[in-house]
């Protein structure tokens, strides 16, 4: 298994594992190049919803009032 990204940006995340499924989508790997990447790329995505997660308590932390109640709110766009 690889080592953490612990360094990566989540963006910078994101853009390896679109580079990822455009190469698995390719025709170029052969069996064993391929398998490699399909595990980098399930590693990667446990790495960023681990930081979804970690990112959605800090947000909540800040979304809680003084008296310990959350305030949870819709964002919309």
């Amino acid at each position: 298994m690889a080592a953490p990204r612990e360094d990566a940006s989540f963006a910078r995340q994101l853009e390896r594992l679109e580079e990822i499924v455009r190469r698995l989508e390719g025709q170029e790997l052969d069996l064993d190049d391929a398998l490699k990447l399909f595990e980098e790329g399930v590693e990667r995505l446990r790495e960023a919803r681990d930081r979804l997660t970690a990112a959605e308590a800090k947000v909540k932390q800040v979304l809680t009032d003084q008296a310990g109640n959350l305030k949870v709110e819709d964002f919309d766009t």
